[in-house]
């Protein structure tokens, strides 16, 4: 989960590229992407900001060190999917 959200640009750029390799008009592509980019970060400084209004800065702080904590344990953490190494020679 947390690689597939780190990848979301990495996909959003893939996009961009095949887009503009097939479009008559590359510039229309570029600005369209732009924008979106533009427009994406905008509505995640009015949620942040909302959530900033609501919830107090100790508290965000809190969630967000616990998240932190979590997600690095999740990587550290060896899962039933991951091969384990061998330890024959």
């Amino acid at each position: 989960m947390m690689v597939f959200l780190s990848e979301l640009g990495d996909k959003s750029q893939l996009a961009a590229i095949t887009l503009s390799s097939r479009s008559k008009s590359p510039r229309i592509v570029f600005l369209g992407t732009a924008a979106a980019l533009i427009f994406t970060s905008f509505l995640g400084v009015l949620a942040g900001e909302g959530v900033a209004q609501l919830l107090p800065t100790y508290f965000l702080k809190a969630i967000a060190a616990i998240g932190f904590a979590f997600m690095g344990l999740c990587l550290l953490w060896p899962t039933a999917e991951s091969p384990q190494k061998s330890q024959d020679p």
